[in-house]
């Protein structure tokens, strides 16, 4: 596994700074040291690389913020400490993650804009799972299913939010004003 990983791991940190289709296939050789046949042994296309590079930025991601939330107790807390994790990671003190360059998906979404494409499809599935994990904790916090899921993507669209206006303004404690307006939501329940 270790050619292969070597060229996700080369493809994705490449996509994620320069963009998918600013990166030409022969680059991605090139800085994984590694043959256009070994390409071909594992990935049919580039398409093909491109969707490992979404899945395995979805398992860092996910697995990252998971841990992060977890760190804290169900609820309220672990609720709050997503907006602490995702200004640590605007502010490149996350070393399980390279230096922010924007919501991977988000990007990626942009270049393959067909919500039918795989790629776009991979991205929408990180997402699901982003909102799922908030939903579990809103529910620990909320007196309703309803409210939960209410609570979930109002939190969700804070985050989502606060991470192109980190991207696209350079507004690197837009995660904290956004844990300030989520105080504020969560609070009451």
């Amino acid at each position: 596994m270790g050619r292969k990983q070597d060229l996700v791991d080369t493809a994705l940190r490449l996509f994620y700074e320069h963009g998918i289709h600013a990166i030409g296939i022969n680059q991605v050789l090139q800085e994984a040291g590694v043959a256009k046949q070994t390409l071909y042994n594992h990935f049919e296309s580039k398409d093909s690389l491109v969707e490992a590079a979404v899945e395995h930025r979805d398992n860092l991601i996910f697995s990252w913020l998971e841990t992060r939330m977890n760190s804290r107790p169900a609820g309220e807390e672990a609720l709050l400490e997503m907006f602490d994790a995702v200004h640590d990671w605007f502010n490149n003190r996350e070393p399980a993650l390279p230096r922010f360059c924007g919501c991977f998906f988000i990007n990626a979404c942009g270049e393959y804009s067909d919500p039918e494409h795989p790629v776009h499809k991979r991205c929408a599935v990180h997402k699901a799972r982003v909102f799922e994990l908030l939903k579990m904790h809103a529910e620990k916090v909320c007196c309703s299913q309803a409210e939960a899921e209410q609570l979930a993507n109002a939190l969700f669209l804070l985050k989502e939010g606060a991470i192109v206006k980190a991207h696209v303004e350079g507004d690197l404690d837009a995660a904290l004003k956004a844990k300030a307006i989520a105080s504020g939501m969560i609070l009451p329940h």
